[in-house]
């Protein structure tokens, strides 16, 4: 009788011990697509018991999951968008985490010249001048959002456009397939473009100006306004990812030698 009560107790202490604190965070499909996530959170789970259910949306949709109290943090790239969040009084603070950059994919043939381009806004006007096929993720994400102010940028308005201008309201993955298929241009994050399987005639045309720096925020919801929210899972997964493991993890990230992302938290 002994053997089977210690048997049970031990069996409960093992279940206690595997039992991990849940959370959900809204998050990019960049962040998704790159797959730095299957990299951070199995060592989130091991380091702090910590499960992150992850939300993959666009930058848009991460910011109204927030607002909603639908999530209890957000991790986005669209810095003028997340300030207006915190404005709002939906969020804490904001936290950088890391960052990559933009960068012009299209059909190795380049009949627009991109290559030849100098500037980010310059890409988008031979492009246009071309009326080359032209993929957009049209979903209202940082990736989104950051070109249609290149396009200002380039005094021109995406939806004016021609029908060479295809807005496809996709996810990064999805939209990169798309214009795998047509051979279109397209913008997208370097580290999705890094993890992308089905590349067929596409390679990167260009990239380096600064404009297209692409930072990445961490915004815990704001429990004032919602209470039901978790802020302290939000705060302890924050101070893991600002922390030296979670550095090394996210600079040693590669694919192919390439570097995907550089952490910059302070």
């Amino acid at each position: 009788m002994k053997q089977i009560i210690f048997g049970a107790i031990a069996s409960l202490a093992f279940t206690s011990a595997s039992f991990a604190e849940e959370m959900r965070m809204a998050v990019t499909t960049s962040f998704h697509n790159s797959g730095l996530s299957d990299i951070l959170l199995p060592e989130i789970k091991a380091d702090l018991g910590l499960e992150v259910q992850l939300v993959v949306v666009g930058t848009g949709q991460a910011l109204r999951l927030g607002a909603a109290g639908d999530v209890d943090a957000i991790l986005v790239h669209s810095k003028k968008a997340e300030e207006e969040f915190l404005a709002g009084g939906n969020g804490t603070h904001r936290r950088e985490i890391m960052y990559n950059d933009f960068v012009f994919i299209g059909p190795k043939g380049d009949a627009a010249g991109v290559r030849s381009a100098d500037t980010a806004a310059n890409a988008l006007l031979k492009i246009a001048t071309a009326h080359a096929v032209f993929v957009s993720r049209g979903d209202d994400s940082g990736t989104h959002k950051k070109e249609l102010s290149l396009w200002q940028t380039a005094d021109l308005n995406a939806l004016e456009l021609g029908d060479w201008y295809n807005a496809v309201g996709a996810g990064m993955g999805a939209a990169l397939n798309t214009a795998s298929g047509l051979g279109a241009y397209i913008m997208a994050d370097r580290a999705s473009w890094l993890n992308f399987g089905n590349k067929g005639d596409l390679e990167l045309l260009f990239a380096g100006d600064p404009v297209l720096f692409n930072q990445y925020a961490y915004i815990p919801v704001n429990p004032e306004k919602h209470d039901h929210v978790q802020n302290d899972l939000a705060m302890k997964l924050e101070d893991w990812l600002v922390s030296e493991r979670a550095k090394i993890l996210i600079n040693e990230y590669k694919i192919n030698g390439e570097t995907l992302f550089v952490f910059n938290a302070k």
